[in-house]
């Protein structure tokens, strides 16, 4: 069985990577009036005072929307919400596995960067972060920088960030090897998608000096047409 098949077979016998599983006990009338009614009224009260206190009585400190419109789906490029969400599902059980962090695959039906921006920032009250996935260049930037400006928590971009800091972690190595600095040596970054940017960005503030980075046409430059 090849590996095509062999991730086709497994995604289908569990029909898809996630489930979500309990935390509380409810085995009898005392452990739903602690859950439900009518116990869960006084977190819902404190809640209500404060709102940091969901933080403390919630998942909502260790949770995070993963959040895609399918847009730029690893190298398959646009193939829709509903195509990325397997993609969405896995980076949420890498997530759980590795790091202990609950995630919850949001697939979102539209182009409109705004209604996009939108839409996170009505469900955002309930994640403790933002974590957007395979949207496309430039709309990226626009929302990531819209929900940076108006959510209270962290918006991360994994094309963006995730990407940027595996390249400077690969070059940090890299240049204890060859025993060089970053400002002595000459990059040259194939692609200038939300990845390559976001690269770019964050070597120049890392101390890179002599970056080239290209699109389909070539070299990047003022002078380019």
């Amino acid at each position: 069985m090849s590996i095509k098949e062999e991730a086709l077979q497994a995604h289908r016998v569990g029909h898809g990577k996630l489930e979500i599983a309990t935390k509380m006990p409810l085995n009898n009338k005392h452990d739903l009036e602690l859950a439900y009614t009518p116990g869960v009224a006084e977190p819902c009260k404190e809640i209500a005072k404060d709102k940091e206190k969901a933080y403390e009585y919630t998942i909502k400190g260790n949770t995070v929307a993963i959040v895609t419109n399918g847009t730029a789906v690893l190298g398959l490029g646009n193939i829709g919400p509903v195509g990325g969400l397997p993609v969405i599902e896995g980076k949420a059980l890498l997530l759980k596995e590795f790091g202990n962090v609950n995630a919850f695959p949001i697939c979102i039906d539209s182009l409109d960067p705004d209604e996009i921006v939108r839409t996170i920032q009505v469900i955002a009250p309930g994640f403790g972060g933002i974590h957007l996935e395979d949207i496309k260049a430039p709309e990226c930037f626009y929302i990531e920088d819209k929900l940076k400006e108006t959510l209270s928590i962290p918006v991360y971009h994994d094309d963006q960030h995730g990407t940027a800091v595996a390249v400077l972690a690969g070059l940090y190595n890299a240049m204890k090897i060859v025993d060089k600095s970053l400002d002595s040596i000459r990059i040259v970054i194939n692609g200038a998608g939300a990845s390559g940017i976001a690269v770019a960005k964050l070597m120049l503030a890392a101390g890179a000096r002599h970056i080239v980075l290209c699109d389909i046409n070539g070299a990047i430059s003022e002078s380019a047409g």
